[in-house]
């Protein structure tokens, strides 16, 4: 098949990452290269075993906490158990009313997390509280709330918790 016969719809076509294959016989001209034939504009260029993701699987445990009849917040009660934990903290902070009011409500803050975990663990279903699997979401509750409980504990000054190497570490990076 020569040149001039290559029907149009192949005319043009390339690799799948959209560049122009050399046609047959067109380096002898000119113009050489990616720009030596018509494109042919309306050949899509996908990959052919492209497919469009119409749906993602829930994770583990992300079911309804309540029947669907209930209402919205009775269905994700865990998830608002969290929450409003957390938002307590933040308030405890943010309106400094008395003098360890940063320690308490960082407290908070990390046994909101805390109970996240906890839930996570002993609910079969949690709702909006499940992110990813029921392993991954104690583990990264488990740890973030554990650390943040620890540093708020040892905060200066006159911390409530003293652990030597911990301060020995802290004040290397510190200083």
């Amino acid at each position: 098949m020569s040149p001039s016969e290559v029907p149009p719809e192949r005319s043009g076509t390339g690799g799948t990452d959209g560049s122009e294959a050399p046609r047959p016989g067109a380096g002898s001209g000119p113009a050489t290269g990616a720009a030596a034939g018509p494109v042919d504009a309306a050949v899509p260029r996908r990959h052919p075993r492209a497919t469009l993701t119409t749906t993602t699987a829930r994770p583990e445990g992300g079911g309804r906490a309540a029947p669907g009849d209930a209402p919205a917040p009775a269905r994700q009660w865990p998830l608002l158990t969290v929450l409003g934990m957390a938002a307590l903290g933040l308030l405890v902070v943010g309106t400094d009313l008395f003098p360890q009011s940063f320690r308490v409500g960082t407290l908070l803050v990390g046994v909101a997390l805390l109970t996240g975990a906890v839930l996570r663990r002993a609910l079969p279903s949690v709702g909006m509280l499940a992110v990813r699997s029921r392993f991954t979401d104690m583990i990264t509750y488990g740890v973030m709330g554990a650390l943040i409980v620890l540093l708020a504990l040892m905060v200066q000054p006159a911390p409530w918790l003293r652990i030597p190497f911990l301060e020995d570490v802290l004040h290397l990076t510190v200083t």
